[in-house]
This record gives structure tokens, sequence and C-alpha cells, in this order.
């Protein structure tokens, strides 16, 4: 017998093998089912020949996880890790292990979907009202979001909801703190100038202008000053403006806080609160509010309710405001949020409490104290009087020996001005780091004794907190902060939320769009090395060699992925990729003196996201229609170019298309925009079913956001956090966003900046060039072929008992289906969402409902899944399809029904009475294999309407509990 060749030994051990479900025999049995003969001629069925690629991607062999991680080690050990004062909204703090291992390593948390299926979502709902309650407890606020994208795109939210608010204001001027962070406005100032406002930057003292219709204020300042803002708020409302407040958490917890001093809006960032610096993400930006602005406010709002049986429940508040419901009338283009960092900082919060908070804080604070103390004692003068852990010192002119002497020191401080330096202290900051700052500013020789300088502060009190400005309000006094404390407590608590929740590590994720798909634990590994996590993201550039060469490499990676020929990484998720590649159209244009094309062409299949993002740079929507098949409607392409002409800009297309089927007119219609002059955005959220096989800057895009949190293995995390860095063409290279601190090479600050830090969420980069690189050229294009194989077995095997909406012209999908249930609505009265809930009962999270066609459900399978999972779901969708017939024969009543009535939970089952006409073996065990593990529905099905009617975001008391 011929033995087989080390390279076939190897190849057996490789990382291909371990991300993609199938094995050869699985594979075979569903191209027979199919009936094809091999993958290629599948994908020559469903890929048109006009845009198939012919040759290799253009990047290296597949090596396996020990070498991928021996590699990507090499090049973070390049990172030098400095103890860090920079500040400017970024500090050094511990992550608690209890939380480090159970939530941020722990599948069961990081591969879990957005709970838009509350029932299966118990856990984080909960995670994230704590969020909510903690941000409101801080900032004296009524009402809080479930966290945002980062500090700086926050504020630029909160003035475009200032704007809307405002609306007898007709003042087109927003003011912004001078000591505000300046990555904060730099966002700032982007967002204001697609939007058409105003920026006044100046001191709120003095330069505040008469006419305003919003402020933006930092608290602390960025440089350290602490002052009363309530006097500066009452100007700006007396002005007919509304007011946003810029404020470091962990100071919150010392000072007075915002809503207090009348602040309407409240924004900030969790990273403090145990989240790693990450070389500036991913964090959780916070957005607090007045309760009269909720329908205004950006992101998502989780609320209180009640399920089916009346008790208590979770769920995401006021749906509606979805970005793919509301397209271009919606508030803002977000559609994800950080939850996975969200309820991590809710975590850290609950496991130190109130007074473990005050301890951290008190700490800090008096840290600096001694610094200002020691130095004012050796003569140098600090800029502000007040501060509570940021000191700027002025340097006489000696700044860069001082900045040089600490770098020497391996210490880092921050430049301000000409002639100053600031010091941030921090969490992990201890007394000998002062005593290593005071050398660098004043020598090794200053004698002074720290010792004596912490008795003589403690005698007075704190030095740099005015007593008007300490906290007097409680603060975290609901019980989930005061509860768990204790590492065993916490542990179980965690626990506890994470069974009530359906991950990938229960099932499979079927969700069309969202491409649900294995993050594996070699990707996610590198995630937590120091070598990432403790980098400042305005570290000195010579500090961060190993980022820099990993962005350049996975740089090239993206551009071999999808044929285009520069890539940027600043976006922090999809919504933002969308916008950064329409500001680098505009740019364009701006350029070429085509001041006049303000036109953005959307089809009707697009996702919602699309006009929502072409509303944010303003430009005007003109929609698209979609043929019979789903096709973009070239005809009626043709006559709005004829119609608009030179004023058009962008057309912005999904492909392969959100109805699921690979446009065979894409080159045509990529052609008639380029023709009338546009520009052609292919939305990269479906690349999934393209990369190795279709390369859209080689068949007619200009520009495409990546969404990494789908296509290249980062985890969804619950809802975030998420990448969406965009891919150009040459031509818009020069466009492309830069930032104020850190300089992007090959980038141009006019072009504006699009998030808070200049790589984005740089410590979840390594997740993606770790997939890139374990797959290699042929493990990309093989993952492609799965993805589009599985989605049409899945779509064949559906069809024999359900309806398929959409289906290219040989009568193949792409990576997902439509299951058009209106037939079935209109027989039996059975919705479509009584069937997502259904499929909860045999462990399977819902596939998405009624988007983009009403009355459907869209399920994309991913190539992780292997054909024995694939057909568990199809066992599962036929059984439900037996149940909706037995509805429509009159086995079961409308009302009373295994669908109508799930989820069904153990409470239902355990239940002394059991009301139903179907047993509770059929409710609760509906497959037999159920029978050997089964994931139980924390709650009855909630009741939206009734949450909305009695919205509550905070969390309840503890009588409710008791109830």
């Amino acid at each position: 017998m011929t033995q087989p060749s080390l390279q076939q030994l190897e190849q057996h051990d490789a990382f291909i093998h371990r991300h993609i479900g199938p094995d050869k025999a699985q594979v075979e049995a569903m191209l027979t089912r199919l009936g094809v003969s091999s993958v290629d001629e599948l994908i020559e069925k469903t890929v048109p020949a006009a845009i198939r690629k012919n040759d290799a991607l253009d990047l290296a062999d597949a090596v396996n996880e020990e070498e991928a991680l021996a590699e990507l080690k090499s090049l973070a050990a390049q990172n030098t890790i400095y103890r860090t004062f920079i500040g400017m909204g970024y500090h050094d703090t511990i992550t608690p292990n209890v939380i480090l291992r159970n939530v941020l390593e722990n599948p069961g948390w990081y591969t879990a979907y957005t709970p838009y299926q509350p029932e299966i979502a118990q856990g984080r709902l909960e995670g994230l009202l704590n969020f909510q309650q903690m941000i409101m407890d801080l900032t004296g606020m009524e009402l809080a979001n479930a966290s945002m994208l980062d500090e700086a795109t926050a504020a630029a939210e909160a003035m475009a909801m200032c704007k809307r608010q405002a609306k007898r204001n007709k003042s087109g001027v927003f003011f912004v703190d001078a000591d505000s962070h300046p990555q904060t406005i730099a966002v700032v100032k982007t967002r204001a100038e697609h939007f058409g406002f105003e920026i006044v930057v100046g001191d709120p003292e003095k330069d505040l202008p008469a006419e305003l219709f919003g402020a933006l204020l930092q608290y602390p300042g960025s440089t350290g000053a602490v002052r009363d803002l309530t006097d500066i708020i009452d100007r700006v409302h007396e002005a007919k403006g509304l007011v946003t407040v810029a404020a470091d958490l962990m100071s919150l917890v010392a000072l007075k806080a915002p809503g207090e001093m009348g602040a309407d809006v409240v924004i900030g960032c969790n990273q403090r609160f145990g989240i790693p610096m990450g070389y500036g993400g991913p964090h959780a930006g916070f957005f607090a509010f007045r309760e009269a602005y909720k329908r205004s406010a950006p992101g998502r709002i989780i609320g209180v309710s009640v399920d089916s049986k009346g008790r208590r429940a979770l769920r995401m508040a006021m749906q509606t405001r979805e970005q793919h419901i509301r397209r271009e009338k919606a508030n803002s283009n977000i559609c994800t949020s950080q939850v996975l960092l969200a309820v991590m900082s809710a975590f850290y919060a609950c496991y130190h409490g109130p007074d473990g908070l005050r301890t951290i804080a008190a700490r800090i604070q008096r840290l600096a104290d001694i610094l200002a103390t020691g130095l004012q004692k050796k003569g140098l003068a600090l800029t502000h009087d007040n501060w509570f852990d940021t000191l700027t010192v002025a340097t006489a002119g000696k700044r860069d020996e001082i900045y040089q002497r600490a770098l020497d020191a391996e210490i880092n401080l921050r430049k301000v001005g000409d002639d100053a330096l600031g010091v941030s202290l921090h969490e992990t900051a201890s007394l000998q780091d002062v005593s290593d700052i005071l050398d660098s500013f004043l020598g090794a020789a200053h004698g002074l004794d720290l010792a004596a300088l912490d008795s003589e502060i403690a005698a007075k009190g704190p030095q740099g907190l005015p007593k008007s400005l300490l906290r007097e309000s409680e603060f975290l006094t609901h019980p989930v902060f005061n509860s768990y404390h204790s590492e065993t407590e916490m542990l179980r608590y965690l626990k506890t939320l994470e069974s009530k929740d359906i991950a990938l590590n229960h099932s499979m994720i079927p969700l069309g769009s969202c491409t649900m798909k294995l993050n594996a634990t070699a990707e996610m590994i590198p995630v937590t090395w120091p070598e990432f996590g403790k980098l400042h993201p305005f570290a000195p550039a010579d500090q961060a060699r190993g980022y820099t060469e990993m962005f350049e490499q996975l740089q090239r990676m993206l551009a071999a992925c999808t044929g285009y020929d520069a890539v940027s990484l600043q976006p922090n998720a999809g919504s933002q990729g969308e916008y950064a590649g329409l500001v680098a159209i505009k740019k364009y244009f701006e350029a070429r003196g085509e001041t006049q094309r303000d036109i953005c062409l959307i089809p009707a299949s697009a996702h919602g996201t699309n006009p929502a993002s072409a509303m944010m740079v303003s430009m005007k929507v003109v929609v698209v229609a979609c043929d019979k098949s789903g096709n973009v409607d070239t005809d009626d392409l043709k006559a709005k170019i004829e119609e608009h002409g030179d004023r058009i800009a962008a057309l912005m297309v999904t492909y392969p298309s959100t109805h699921g089927v690979f446009e065979e007119g894409i080159r045509e219609i990529c052609d008639l925009v380029h023709d009338a002059g546009g520009q052609v955005y292919i939305d990269g959220a479906n690349m999934n079913a393209l990369i190795g096989v279709a390369a859209p800057g080689q068949f007619g895009g200009d520009v495409s956001h990546l969404n990494l949190h789908k296509t290249f293995c980062i985890p969804h995390g619950g809802g975030g956090p998420g990448m969406g860095p965009i891919a150009v063409g040459e031509h818009l290279k020069p466009y492309l966003a830069g930032h104020p601190v850190t300089g992007v090479p090959e980038t141009d600050t006019a072009n504006g900046t699009i998030s808070a830090a200049p790589w984005g969420s740089a410590s979840i980069l390594p997740i993606s060039w770790m997939y890139i690189r374990m797959m290699g050229r042929q493990g990309m294009k093989k993952a492609t072929e799965m993805a589009i194989l599985n989605a049409n077995y899945v779509a064949r095997c559906l069809s024999e008992d359900y309806s398929l909406l959409y289906t290219g012209s040989d009568g193949f999908i792409a990576h997902e289906c439509l299951v058009d249930l209106r037939p079935l609505k209109e027989a039996s009265g059975i919705t479509e969402e009584d069937i997502a809930k259904r499929l909860m009962d045999f462990g399977f999270h819902a596939p998405t409902m009624s988007f983009p066609v009403a009355g459907t459900l869209m399920i994309e399978p991913t190539e992780s899944e292997s054909k024995e999972e694939l057909d568990r779901f199809i066992e599962a969708m036929a059984i439900i399809r037996k149940e909706v017939e037995d509805v429509a024969g009159g086995r079961y009543s409308v009302e009373d029904n295994p669908l109508h009535n799930a989820p069904h939970t153990l409470e239902d089952v355990m239940a002394e009475q059991w009301p139903h006409s179907y047993s509770r073996d059929v409710a609760a065990r509906p497959a037999a294999w159920l029978k050997e593990h089964k994931v139980w529905p924390a709650s009855n099905r909630v009741d939206n309407v009734y949450g909305d009617r009695n919205l509550i975001c905070s969390c309840p008391p503890i009588e409710s509990y008791m109830e």
C-alpha cells in the first residue's frame, strides 16, 4: 500500500480542514443532491462567467495554526510596551481575570449574534441593561443607549442629534471646546463638513458664539482642567442650543455628574473600566441623554418588557428605528454597537462595586496629587489649578529634554502646545511610577520624600478637586452592583447569564446577510497578548513596529481578496466603512471640481444602511427598482441616469445581492454608472460569496467596505465589536481618511477623520490576519466555494417544503436564500415570527426575519457548518412545515399550536397543569437529537408593544425580582 507523502500528511493537519465544515464525503453527497458533478461545475452555474476569476489569489500558501501563531508572535514582539501616561481618553487598566477568561475569551459570549431574538439572548441583554444603568448613574442622565463605536463618533452623533432636537433653532453653528481630545475634534469636524454645519473651536468661557445649535464640552478637559460647567451650559440653553459633555468615566466616580450641571447629552468611552487600550480599540463609546430625546437617539436601547406569561423579559426597545427599516429616514447609519466591550465594563463595575470604584478613583487621584505637589515644590508650574488624574506641566524651555529623559526610562508622556508636557495617571500606576516621572522632570537628585508627601496630602484631603465639584450623589446602588464582589459569586453570575443565550458554541446561527461562521480559537488567542493589548494608540510610532507591519500585511491581503489597490483600516464598523467610502467619493469629485454630483442611486435590494450612509454625506437618495427575479432593473437604472445626468455621484449596490443571487448584469450596471461619470460603491457585506471566485475591484467597483466581523472571522460579540475597512481603486487612494494625532501613511488629514483611533479597533485585526494566513490562497477560495455549496444544499432541501423567492438563471443561489412564508401565512395564519420562535425550541437561532422582503426568512449557513448540522436544521424546518399543515388542516387551532406558543421554556414544561392540545414532548423535544442536548429559551415570547408603551431602560428595582 502506497504511503502518503510528507506534503499530504501536512495538508491533513492544515487549518483549512478545521475551518470548513463538510468533509470530502459530505461534499460529494451534497453535490449529488444538487445534481452537479463537481464544485467547479456548481461555481460555473452560480457565478456569472463575465466576472469569474481565472487566476489564483495573490496570497501566500496556507500555514497551520502553530506556524501562524509563531509568525504573528514575532510581529507582536516588535511592539515595545512602555509605561504610558499620555491620556487623551486612553489609559492602562486591569481586566479582572474572571472577566478576561469568562467573557472576553469565552465563545459563549464572543460568538453570539445581536440580540434581535430576545428569548435566547436574555443574558447579553441583562449585561447591556447593566451597562445602561452604570452609564446613567455615573453621568446623572435619564437614559443611555447600549453603547456606541467610540468616544469621537459618539460626539459626532451627539452633534447630529442636537441639531435634530433643536428644531426651532435655525443656527448652523456647533461650538467645540478647544480642550476636547484632538481626535474627537477631528471626527466632529469631518461629520460637520458633510452635514453642512459650521464648527467653532475655542474657550467656552470666552468664545461661545451668540447663536449656535449646540456645544461640546470636555469634562475634565483633555489637558486635565476640571471646571464647573453649569454657567456655560446655562448660556448655551439661553441661546436655545443643547450641550453635549464628553466625560471621563472614571472621573465621574469622584466628580459631580454632568447631568447635575444641566447637560443634555453625555458621551465618552468605557475603556478605563477594564478594557485593554489595544492601540485604539475596540472600546464601547457611551451615550446618555434626556428621556425626551429617546426617539431621536442613535444606536440601540435595551428596555424591560414582559413575555407572553407576564414575566419580566428584556429586549431591544423601539426596534423600528433600525436602519434596515428606516433607510434614508434613519437617525444615523449605525447598525451595530460594542456589545462585548460594553458588557465587560458593566461586569467590571459589578465586580468592583461602587466602593471598589471609589477606591480605584481615589488612588488615581492621590497619585496625581502627589505628583502635582512634588512638581510644584520644585518650582514647576501647572497649567491648571484643578485636576483629577491629568496634569499639564509648563517646562520652561526644557520640554524636549524632559520628554527624552522619560523615554530613556521607558515612559511615554504627552506633548502639549509649544512648551508643556501632559501626564495622565491611571489604574495600573504606582508610587514608583510617580517617582520615575519626577526623576524625568527634575532629575534623579530631586530629594522629594513621596511618603511624606502622601501623608501631607492625606491630612489635607484631595488637592486637585474643588470641593464644589466633589460628587455627593450616590451611584450604582442597584443590587447587581453590590452582590458579586468575590470571584466565586462573579463566576457564577457570568455563567448564569451565558446559559441564557444561544451562541455558535451551541449550534449554527443561520442568519442571512450576517455570515455567522467559525471564529477559530487560534484566531482569537492573539487578541489578549499584552504586546497588542497594552499599547496606547498615540504612543510613538517606533514603539508600534509590529502593529505597523501587521497593518501593511493585512492591507495587502485584503487588497488581494478584493481586487482593489489600497485599503484603509480606520473605520471600526461596516456603517463607518460605508460612510468612509462615500466621503472618499465626495472628496474625489471635489478635487475634480464636480461638486454638483449629489445623487446616490440605491437599488431597492440594497442593505438598509446604504441609504442611511448616503444621508450622512448629504447625498440625495434615488431608489432604483428591482425586477421580478430580484435583480437591479437596468431599464429603471438607465431612466434614473437619464433623469439625473451629471448630478450622479455614486451607485451603492450589494453584491451578491441581499436577495441571494449573483446578478448577471453587474458589469453592465457598473459601466452605465461610470459612463455617467459616477462611482460604484459595492457593499462588501456579502464578500463571503466572492473571495477567490470574483473580485469587485475587477468587475466594476471603485470602493467597497469589508465587514471583517462577517467574512474575515472577527466574531460578532453579541452585536460588536466589528471592523469595516474600505478597499479602493487607485484613483480614490488619495482621498482615504487621515488622522491628526498619529499620521496614517499615504493619507492626508484634509480628507477628514472617520474614527477616534488611526487604525480603528486595531487589537482585533490579528483575528483576520490569522484567518487569511492560515487559509492561504487555496483555503480562502475553498471557503467561498463551500459557502455557496452549503447554501445551495440547504436551499434545495428546503424547496421540498417551502417556496424560495429568488434564484439565478440556472436555479442556483449565491450564499443565502430567501424562504417565502407568505403562502403558508395565508393558508394557516402562521407567521414568519411563529416559525422563527419555534426554531428556538430546536436549539437554533432564527434566520433573518422579514428582510429584505416582508414575510420571508433569509438563511445563510456559511462554510463552517458540516452537512450533519445542516441536516439538523433542514429536519427542524421540515417538522415545522408539518406543524403548519396541522394548523391549516385543523389538527391544531390557530390560537393553540406549537408554533404560536413558541418558544417553550423549562418552566412551561415543568408546570403542574399542561393546557395545550399537543404534548410537552412536542413542545420541548420536537426532534430526536434534543433528547441528548437541549438549550432552553430563557423566556416566552417577548411583548415588544408592551415594552415600547411602557419604556423602562434601567435595571428594575429589587422588589420586581421578588414578585
